[in-house]
């Protein structure tokens, strides 16, 4: 597979937020969001192969019950179906986090999707691509039917994104406990600065609020 690192740190989104886990970090995405907070996945994609074995000893040795499977696009990866159910032969739970653009065979125990919206479209020549790649719903569809236990995560701007949330949420039926809104934000001051509307959001409309304690516990970087 294609990795761009791998190391033990905290969930800092969704449902886990504060769980130690052991991160995989695929490189290569098939989408181009305006605010990506890892480049090195997406626009400029860097790595280098390393065998699936090797990814499963890796976390082994880091003794963490809990392995999140990320990207970039990890559904991109030929192995990603090898992976994810050699770590849960190994006793792990498996979260995989996905744009759900695609949908191959894998396995995991928390399906995490972070569907893209219009907040996301890049100026330039991925512009066009990037937003019919995210406007396909088909595969998001399929992978919430195959994983019950889901979350779907929303980056949030402000009030001008509800709309098209709230409309995609009702599309899918997706039952409100599993979304989730996390404050769109590269450093923990501009996700706090966001934080209060996108709070006021989620309790009108019935949402969950995520945190990125990732920001706030470590900063922004690799490896946390």
């Amino acid at each position: 597979m294609l990795i761009a690192e791998a190391f033990a740190s905290i969930q800092g989104e969704g449902v886990l937020a504060g769980t130690p886990s052991f991160f995989i970090r695929t490189s290569g995405c098939n989408l181009r969001c305006a605010w990506c907070d890892t480049p090195y996945t997406s626009w400029a994609p860097e790595g280098a192969r390393v065998p699936v074995g090797e990814l499963l000893e890796r976390a082994r040795r880091a003794g963490r019950r809990h392995v999140v499977v990320t990207g970039g696009e990890p559904l991109l990866q030929r192995e990603i179906d090898p992976l994810t159910r050699g770590l849960r032969a190994a006793g792990h739970h498996v979260t995989v986090e996905t744009a759900g653009t695609l949908a191959p065979p894998f396995t995991c125990d928390l399906l995490s999707v972070s569907p893209k919206t219009s907040n996301s479209d890049p100026a330039g020549r991925w512009r066009d691509r990037h937003r019919r790649t995210r406007a396909d719903e088909a595969p998001l569809a399929a992978l919430l039917s195959r994983f019950p236990e889901h979350q779907v995560k929303f980056v949030v701007r402000g009030e001008e994104d509800m709309a098209e949330i709230v409309g995609l949420v009702g599309r899918l039926g997706v039952t409100a406990e599993r979304v989730l809104l996390m404050p769109e934000g590269r450093t923990a001051a501009e996700v706090a600065a966001r934080a209060g509307v996108v709070g006021r959001l989620c309790a009108a409309n019935g949402f969950r609020y995520s945190p990125r304690l990732h920001l706030d516990l470590f900063g922004p970087g690799r490896g946390v």
